[in-house]
């Protein structure tokens, strides 16, 4: 990320929103030994909701908890050791 003092920004406003717009990239603002970002909007950074945010796994059991216990995984273990 690339960063510059504020007072370049004043002189060199539209460019650096051009370069922001080409690249897509944010730039890092340097004042006051604070940081600031510009970066471009876009669909992944409004999320109107967090949850819209989650990757879907579909093999995550949905349902209650407790019908876990009563899982029987016998078949699916191999206890014949060497």
């Amino acid at each position: 990320m690339k960063t510059i003092p504020v007072d370049r920004l004043t002189t060199n406003f539209i460019n650096l929103l051009e370069e922001i717009a080409t690249t897509g990239d944010p730039i890092e603002l340097d004042w006051q030994g604070k940081r600031f970002q510009i970066l471009p909007v876009t669909s992944q950074n409004i999320a109107t909701n967090r949850l819209d945010n989650l990757v879907r796994r579909p093999n995550v059991i949905i349902g209650d908890p407790e019908d876990l216990v009563s899982i029987s995984w016998e078949h699916e273990l191999n206890l014949d050791l060497p």
